[in-house]
């Protein structure tokens, strides 16, 4: 199945899961259909999104001590670390700021008739796995097969990258080994290849079922709310594209074509880690080599989510403005700080943004049960966050690719 193809049929997988879900919810108001409905057919994204994973650490794994040990010498590693680290953390401020923009301007929480939670309500939301001790503590595996088993793609890079520098320092003797690391990267992305053709099918069930289960009544009652969101996204998006021709010139048009349909398969099925196998193909079919693609892309799946950030800005103040809490512009920006630091403990978290949200909301006395309020159209907003993460990590990817003079075509 060709890309063009792939792209059509998950789009007419979304149309046609809105419609089901649609029915479902309507027909079977008042039964327990829904929710069997519901309970069976989001087997297929689970197996879908399953077998993805099940790729993914392999993947991270074999691409990343092939392209550093490709690399050679460690201040070649660390040159392209450095440069990697200042774009994300330049882009994370961005996204940020950009949130913060954006949320003041558009208002999406005044006049917003809903009701309120409780302010003692319970989210549900584990803040406990979010601080910095701990964070740091999480980077560094335990073991290997355990993070493999967990697919915790921050603690895999982790050791990638000492295992790459060792095999590095081995010269000749790891040649063998290394081209045989190289062929399982190969190997993963065919099982991608044959993964894929069920994507459709997993996006028809993860749309279907969110309708069903939810209606499309909640997406009225929070449409100004979501409307706004989607607009702020496309503001980043035109903003990171902008940022990134500054290096790209006249082909960063051509890499945002190329990276459609890795970010509507994000998009449709709500994670970026879907389109990781797909997201490194295209880079690399772009001209971005592989010893940077196999560095860059995969720490940016734990450091350079652009969309989850700017979503944490936007959020934290939308919830203030629904309760009718003023926010000094000085209060904004430590919460832009607060959050710059604290949204890097991201990865490894479930509910990830929520979790960042809830425990920035408390620092600034404001009702952390607020996030109750936007957990029913969460689902809908991740779409967004996701195929912007995937967008920016690509482009980062060919950014550090053209600094390192790596980038061919």
């Amino acid at each position: 199945m060709n890309s063009k193809k792939l792209t059509h049929f998950i789009l007419g997988a979304m149309v046609l899961g809105v419609l089901v879900g649609y029915l479902v919810n309507l027909y079977g108001a008042g039964t327990s259909f829904p929710d069997q409905y519901v309970l069976y057919i989001s087997i297929l994204t689970d197996v879908f999104l399953r077998l993805i994973k099940m790729i993914i650490a392999p993947l991270v794994f074999a691409t990343l001590v092939v392209g550093i040990a490709k690399m050679g010498d460690a201040s070649t590693i660390g040159r392209v670390g450095l440069k990697t680290f200042s774009w994300f953390i330049s882009m994370s401020l961005v996204s940020l700021l950009l949130g913060l923009v954006m949320v003041n301007i558009l208002h999406p929480g005044i006049g917003v008739e809903l009701t309120l939670p409780e302010i003692a309500a319970n989210t549900g939301l584990n803040k406990a796995s979010l601080n910095f001790p701990d964070f740091v503590r999480h980077i560094f595996p335990i073991s290997i097969f355990d993070a493999m088993a967990k697919n915790e793609i921050l603690q895999i890079v982790v050791f990638a990258v000492f295992f790459g520098v060792g095999a590095a320092g081995m010269g000749a003797r790891a040649d063998e080994f290394i081209r045989n690391l190289d062929m399982l990267s190969h190997i993963m992305l065919k099982i991608t290849t044959a993964v894929m053709k069920m994507a459709p099918i997993a996006v028809f069930s993860a749309v279907s079922s969110v309708i069903a289960e939810n209606g499309v009544s909640i997406l009225m009652t929070y449409g100004k709310f979501m409307l706004s969101f989607y607009a702020a996204i496309f503001t980043l998006w035109i903003v990171i594209i902008l940022i990134s021709s500054l290096v790209l010139k006249n082909r960063t048009w051509a890499l945002v074509k190329m990276l459609r349909e890795p970010a509507l398969l994000a998009f449709t099925t709500a994670s970026s880690e879907a389109a990781y196998p797909m997201t490194l193909e295209r880079v690399e079919r772009f001209g971005c080599k592989n010893k940077i693609a196999s560095f860059v892309l995969p720490v940016g799946y734990s450091f350079n989510l652009d969309g989850s950030m700017m979503y944490c800005t936007f959020a934290a103040i939308f919830i203030a403005q629904v309760y009718g809490i003023e926010m000094e512009l000085s209060q904004q920006l430590l919460m832009l700080l607060v959050l710059m630091i604290t949204s890097k403990g991201i990865a490894g978290v479930p509910r990830a943004s929520l979790v960042v949200i809830a425990a920035t909301l408390s620092q600034f006395n404001l009702p952390e049960a607020g996030v109750l309020l936007i957990l029913g159209v969460d689902h809908f907003l991740d779409m967004a966050r996701s195929a912007t993460n995937v967008l920016g990590n690509g482009l980062a990817t060919a950014v550090i690719s053209k600094w390192e003079g790596e980038l061919e075509g």
